[in-house]
């Protein structure tokens, strides 16, 4: 019995689409593996509903003869095509490799034309590196791997990185987060091409979510104040110290020796954010590491970090991390 017996084929697109996944040593393996699967999948499901596959995928390398991972997995690729060869996906992976990968020119400078040649572009992780060293990000709203955002923004400042995002889309340009939301990505691709249905079939095959719940912040205790600038981190640390204490702004504004209407705005120019948000993102951290290392009550966790109620901290919880706590602590339990 077909996974999904009724497809109606897309005419407006040429099948089949091809597909290249750049990889160079030291890639990290599921950045190529994990879309490539995603699409194989997609492969399967339309050759098996009686239809042709609309993909046709390619790992490609500027180096000859198998590609090492990172992880000591060797990858069979296909040497760089020409630059002006029909394309229709370029997806770009990350890894350690890549640090060496986008420092060099030739190989940047394929990506720069390879896309030019293509529908569309995009990186899984730390692939953001070599996508930006092209200045094909230049102006546009792109992430990585939450651990490697603050060094591509630092790196390349006329990218608008996002901390948080398990993949952004700007216009042909997409970027994901860190290693398995390059799965999450090739999803998101399939569905742009095929429709909604088709992608969650696939993602069902596959035992992941279709569209996963939260963002980066509920893998990262680094993302509480992504972005704010060193001359607060001096308040932080007291706001954290402080979780119970009086952290309206009044409180905040004596601690930083300014005045309220002063500090407001500074605080919102260095910071990006306002000092509610920013007490309520500590409050969160605080209780997203007490949530992922004890096995203490809700009820407790909410007193103990400031937040008055469970409500309370729910409310925020999901605000800031699209999860309520108890979800959260079942993700990552003690």
């Amino acid at each position: 019995m077909p996974i999904c017996p009724q497809i109606t084929p897309n005419p407006s697109r040429p099948n089949p689409r091809r597909v290249e996944l750049l990889a160079f040593p030291d890639v990290q393996l599921l950045d190529v593996t994990g879309p490539f699967q995603v699409f194989a999948s997609a492969n399967a499901l339309m050759t098996e509903a009686g239809q042709p596959p609309p993909y046709a995928l390619t790992v490609v390398s500027a180096i000859a003869g198998p590609v090492v991972s990172s992880g000591g997995l060797a990858l069979l690729s296909e040497p760089l095509p020409l630059v002006d060869r029909a394309l229709d996906t370029l997806i770009v992976a990350g890894g350690s490799g890549v640090y060496v990968a986008y420092r060099d020119g030739s190989l940047v400078d394929w990506v720069r034309q390879r896309a030019n040649a293509c529908r569309r572009v995009a990186s899984v992780c730390s692939g953001a590196f070599l996508l930006a060293a092209t200045g094909l990000l230049d102006g546009r709203r792109a992430t990585t791997h939450w651990s490697r955002c603050a060094s591509l923004a630092a790196e390349f400042p006329a990218v608008r990185v996002e901390h948080d995002p398990i993949y952004v889309n700007d216009g042909a340009i997409w970027t994901s987060a860190g290693v398995t939301a390059g799965i999450d990505m090739a999803l998101a691709l399939v569905e742009a091409d095929l429709g909604r249905t088709i992608a969650t079939t696939v993602a069902r095959h596959l035992v992941v979510f279709a569209k996963r719940p939260g963002g980066q912040s509920q893998f990262s205790a680094e993302l509480a104040l992504a972005g704010s600038d060193a001359r607060f981190d001096g308040l932080h640390d007291w706001m954290k110290r402080n979780l119970r204490g009086d952290l309206a702004v009044p409180a905040l504004a004596e601690q930083a020796g300014m005045s309220e209407r002063s500090f407001l705005r500074h605080y919102r120019q260095v910071t990006g954010t306002t000092p509610a948000r920013a007490v309520e993102r500590v409050r969160v951290e605080a209780a997203r590491q007490t949530l992922g290392g004890t096995d203490l009550p809700l009820k407790r966790v909410a007193r103990d970090c400031g937040f008055g109620s469970e409500e309370s901290m729910r409310r925020s919880f999901m605000r800031i991390l699209a999860v309520p706590p108890q979800a959260y602590r079942q993700r990552f339990p003690v």
